[in-house]
């Protein structure tokens, strides 16, 4: 059972993550614990992090940046986003993607 993600009843989806910054490149991880980790070239100043962070969701799962909202952890390394318009299975094939 997946449980860095979950699906509300009106469609949105609830990803739970663990965000590296600073990396050499963005990219998917894995799985790290009950959060999928996602490595982000983007320092963690000024906001840039999270909104490389939302960028890259929006564009991995093929959605519009609109679609995609940070929920919790605007200044922590574990953020909750929000996803509007999803398939769970596209969101579910994220953590199988990882390098």
């Amino acid at each position: 059972m997946n449980t860095w993600f979950c699906r509300a009843p009106d469609g949105r989806i609830t990803l739970t993550l663990h965000i590296q910054p600073g990396a050499k490149k963005t990219e998917l991880a894995g799985l790290h614990g009950a959060a999928l980790k996602i490595r982000l070239a983007a320092p963690p100043v000024d906001g840039k992090a999270n909104q490389a962070l939302l960028k890259f969701v929006a564009e991995t799962l093929q959605l519009p940046k609109s679609a995609v909202s940070l929920k919790s952890g605007h200044n922590s390394r574990r953020k909750v986003l929000e996803v509007l318009g999803s398939e769970v299975a596209a969101v579910a094939a994220l953590a199988a993607v990882h390098g």
